[in-house]
């Protein structure tokens, strides 16, 4: 598993996104109240809003609550203030660690990813001391990868294609997210999700077992937290490891 991008997908597949659905809902609805805040409510207009409604939709998160969700963001409808938070950490192995959250209390919030990271062999680190090793891409995930997929997602304007089990992740520009998801559309590709994401500019190979399962854990127990809404990691983890 090259890349977190990867293993989550392989791990949606499994069905384990699907035993938390009520989880998933809440960060849809805080990434579109979000994205609606900081770019208006029109989505042909804002990029980021449009993204975040199709990803919803791909998880058939329901009209009604997104049309909610853009009517808090533009202070339409009354309630707690969302904000976004990237904190940044290390995994056990030396694997860097970005965790974007999605939260109305920073200060519970940052106590949770602290307490999380030290349980499970992690660390946080200093602003700044991460980042750098990540850039932001945009991330679509199509549920088919074929010979004739790949050829589709090259033909829209892909970046980069890394196939992950039955799905194939196309990688792009930030700023030509949309319209490559566009294009893919247009050819009736199937469309699990579209978002703009933190990719490692480079990855640590970890070779031993037990370590890889260490940072598989941290990393699950980070995204169980509700505040958490993605976590981004520059491991790079052959699946046969975890089979031994």
């Amino acid at each position: 598993m090259s890349g977190h991008s990867k293993w989550s997908t392989i791990k949606r597949a499994k069905g384990v996104a699907d035993a938390k659905r009520g989880q998933i809902f809440t960060r849809h609805a805080k990434n579109i109240e979000l994205a609606a805040r900081e770019g208006g409510g029109d989505p042909t207009m804002n990029a980021t809003l449009a993204g975040a409604i199709e990803s919803a939709k791909a998880d058939n998160f329901p009209k009604e609550n997104i049309e909610r969700a853009i009517k808090k963001g533009i202070g339409a409808l009354e309630g707690q203030k969302i904000e976004e938070k990237v904190y940044e950490g290390y995994a056990p192995g030396g694997v860097a660690l970005l965790i974007r959250a999605l939260t109305d209390n920073p200060t519970r919030t940052i106590a949770n990813v602290r307490h999380l990271l030290a349980k499970n062999g992690g660390k946080i680190a200093e602003s700044g001391s991460v980042i750098f090793q990540f850039e932001k891409r945009g991330i679509i995930t199509l549920a088919e990868n074929s010979e004739a997929t790949e050829m589709a997602a090259i033909e829209a304007g892909a970046a980069d294609l890394e196939p992950a089990g039955e799905f194939l992740i196309v990688k792009t520009e930030p700023t030509q997210l949309m319209a490559v998801r566009r294009k893919l559309a247009e050819q009736n590709l199937k469309i699990e999700s579209a978002e703009l994401n933190f990719e490692p500019t480079s990855e640590v190979k970890i070779e031993d077992a037990e370590t890889a399962r260490k940072i598989l854990k941290l990393i699950e127990a980070l995204e169980e937290d509700d505040d958490i809404d993605s976590v981004a990691a520059n491991f790079d983890i052959e699946e046969s490891l975890l089979a031994e």
